[in-house]
């Protein structure tokens, strides 16, 4: 699936998100009193743009912009791994730069219908968007932030705040943005370079969003890390865009981490505590910890003291060993987020080979605080299908070219991609075999599970890529949506068919191990407009209003009753196909595609619903996840002698999984973070208190 924690997939449509009160509901009418903007007349747009979408520096698709009289009409699409977004819209802007009226029709990255609508008569602000239909008494003309927006919002709200006196405004349905101005700098060595301007826009979402605006006041484009919409004729300079984007990032997690980042000289005692136990799988009575620098040092009574210790009161809560992610897409905006989540350990399944090697070395450097990184290689064959990360070969000998590559020590694996032809995954097998290095992937089209099986996988990612070759036709391409949407047709699947037992048979036999994602299926089958989506139900309460905004909304296009009724039943008999494998004694590996963080709870939370209990899960997703990668001798456990990843929480999460995202402190390598530190900055409310910490 690839969503790397869904920035790519869905950032760019609800990129000017910014806040939904919850409260609001159908067809609600208010009258609340707002912040009158400032009315500064600004210029009229005038003309066409042209803009360029690029990804890992592949041209993806584009935004074409033109303004006449007063309005504004975009035409944004861009395809990459076989899907992306279709949008129009219509906007009506007012001499002051704000939209008076906005019109958004199309289709999200994965297909959701969107039809929202905003205009302002003078006295109400009237929106229509996945939530429901709202009305909103406003003096002056108040900001709207469009739901699901091409990323020329970012522009559009550029304007208005850089003509406000401090560069902050309320926007509608809450919240509100703020801009700030990162730096000037040259586009170019040459003897009259052109000098261009970067900005910050903040409220949109957990994080700040980065443009840059010419010397002519114009719209450059949007660049983040991976990705830039540029404007025609600046293409050429996206590489170093998105290193800068990659350096505004870094900047704000280092500050983030300075504040949040705390290393004690000498012993510290985690007093009063129970530990989990995965062997046992139950809780110690109640120690303290003892660690110093990186290392468990010693599990004591749990009133032991010593002089010359850091002492933290763990107030009869358990520690628990830190977990493994096993379906990551790391970035820097998640990295900090995954830790705080008590996820110490995350395997990238497939990135920019230099943007996730910048952030490794960040990582291992301290420059920021994020999760210890196993590193797939990714490698996808050329097609109009393509996935632009990793390696993409045209060949069999690039692909194995590619695999050995991969086999200089900092990869843990190999993923193979959609569009690989089938038969040349033997050879990138038996080439990834002389490197050390396990073979896992999606099934290649026009392939099956049972082929790849053959071929000599380790490992199958996301559960649908084993049903594909259940239910589609030989000739189907599922290089598109088809590998999400055919999972319409499980309702007509007999789980008692006989090929099912032939792949798990075949999983068994070859000690093939899955990971199933069921997180994302859930997002997927059971979202729905105007409707929580119970993946993000325990949750999305402490989250920002932009993300509370987006839990009630669809991801696939769900346009009638049988429709909503199949992807239901396909989300039952996914669980139910996972549970079959689990009981064969099929390694089953927790993973989320969706970022880690709090989806990663979710996603440890399902496996109770495949015949897993609550201590088993723990235990899985920890040591039998470090015992997995081969990293049990350090990590997974909470032992003298082992590495100090371990997280506490104020419950107990053998009795309630639940338990584990109330996180009140984690030890990631020796460093403390109390997650109430880090949560405000990403408009996040905390779920526990710090604990108490003193000196002796």
């Amino acid at each position: 699936m690839k969503l790397r924690h869904l920035t790519i997939a869905t950032s760019l449509l609800a990129l000017t998100a910014a806040a939904c009160s919850p409260n609001q509901t159908e067809q609600e009418t208010a009258q609340v009193e707002t912040t009158e903007t400032q009315s500064t007349a600004l210029p009229a747009l005038e003309g066409t743009e042209e803009y360029r979408m690029l990804i890992s520096g592949v041209d993806v698709g584009g935004m074409d912009v033109s303004h006449a009289g007063g309005t504004t009409t975009i035409d944004f699409e861009y395809r990459n791994n076989g899907r992306g977004p279709t949008l129009e819209e219509e906007i009506v802007i007012g001499e002051d730069g704000i939209p008076d009226k906005w019109t958004i029709g199309g289709a999200t990255t994965f297909g959701s219908k969107v039809d929202e609508t905003f205009d302002f008569d003078g006295t109400n602000a009237n929106w229509t968007d996945t939530t429901g239909t709202i009305s909103q008494g406003a003096d002056g003309s108040p900001l709207y932030a469009a739901q699901n927006p091409s990323p020329y919002a970012l522009w559009l709200y550029a304007r208005v705040l850089l003509a406000d006196a401090d560069k902050t405004m309320p926007v509608l349905p809450g919240g509100e943005l703020s801009l700030n101005k990162l730096e000037d700098f040259p586009l170019s060595d040459s003897a009259e370079p052109e000098t261009v301007t970067s900005y910050a826009l903040s409220g949109i979402g957990m994080n700040p969003s980065y443009f840059v605006v010419n010397s002519n006041d114009e719209f450059v484009g949007m660049i983040t890390p991976e990705t830039a919409l540029l404007r025609t004729g600046y293409e050429t300079h996206e590489a170093m865009l998105r290193e800068r984007a990659t350096e505004y990032s870094a900047r704000r997690f280092e500050d983030i981490q300075k504040d949040a980042a705390q290393k004690f000289d000498g012993p510290v005692r985690i007093t009063n505590v129970r530990v989990f136990d995965p062997e046992a799988l139950s809780l110690t009575d109640p120690v303290s910890v003892v660690f110093e620098g990186n290392e468990i040092q010693s599990i004591d009574a749990a009133d032991m003291q010593a002089d010359d210790e850091t002492v933290i009161d763990g107030a009869g809560g358990t520690l628990v060993a830190g977990l493994y992610e096993m379906h990551g897409h790391l970035g820097q905006n998640n990295a900090l987020l995954n830790v705080a989540a008590g996820i110490t350990t995350v395997r990238d399944m497939g990135n920019d080979d230099e943007v996730l090697g910048e952030l490794n070395n960040k990582i291992k450097s301290g420059r920021l605080a994020g999760p210890r990184i196993i590193r797939s290689g990714f490698i996808e064959g050329k097609s109009p299908f393509s996935s632009n990360s990793g390696k993409i070969v045209s060949t069999e000998q690039e692909a194995v070219d590619a695999v050995k590559t991969y086999g200089n020590g900092d990869f843990f694996q190999i993923k193979i991609y959609n569009s690989m032809k089938g038969e040349w995954v033997p050879a990138m097998v038996e080439e990834a075999e002389r490197q050390g290095l396990r073979v896992s992937g999606h099934v290649p089209a026009f392939s099956t599970a049972n082929e790849m099986i053959a071929a000599g996988y380790d490992e199958l990612t996301h559960i649908n890529q084993v049903v594909l070759g259940w239910v589609l036709e030989e000739d189907e391409d599922p290089r598109t949506l088809l590998r999400v949407t055919a999972m319409k047709r499980l309702q007509d699947l007999d789980l008692d068919d006989p090929k099912i037992d032939e792949t798990i048979q075949a999983m068994v036999e070859n000690n093939v191990a899955i990971d199933p994602t069921l997180t994302i299926f859930e997002l997927f089958f059971n979202g729905r407009n105007g409707e929580e989506n119970p993946a993000m139900a325990d949750f999305v309460d402490n989250m920002p209003v932009s993300e509370q905004r987006q839990s009630k909304t669809a991801f696939l296009d769900i346009a009638t009753d049988e429709d909503d009724e199949a992807y239901k039943v396909a989300y039952d008999k996914l669980l139910k196909i996972v549970e079959r494998m689990h009981d064969a004694g099929i390694q089953l590996v927790p993973g989320t595609d969706l970022g880690g963080s709090f989806f990663h709870h979710r996603e440890l939370e399902l496996y109770q619903n495949v015949g897993m209990s609550a201590p088993e899960v723990l235990a899985w997703g920890t040591q039998g996840m470090a015992d997995y990668v081969g990293q049990g001798e350090e990590l997974g456990s909470i032992e003298p002698g082992k590495l100090a990843d371990f997280f506490l929480v104020p419950g107990d999460p053998t009795e309630n999984l639940k338990a584990i995202k109330e996180i009140s402190m984690v030890v990631k390598d020796g460093v403390v973070y109390f997650p109430s530190d880090i949560y405000p900055a990403f408009g996040i409310k905390p779920f526990a208190d710090a604990p108490k910490v003193s000196q002796r």
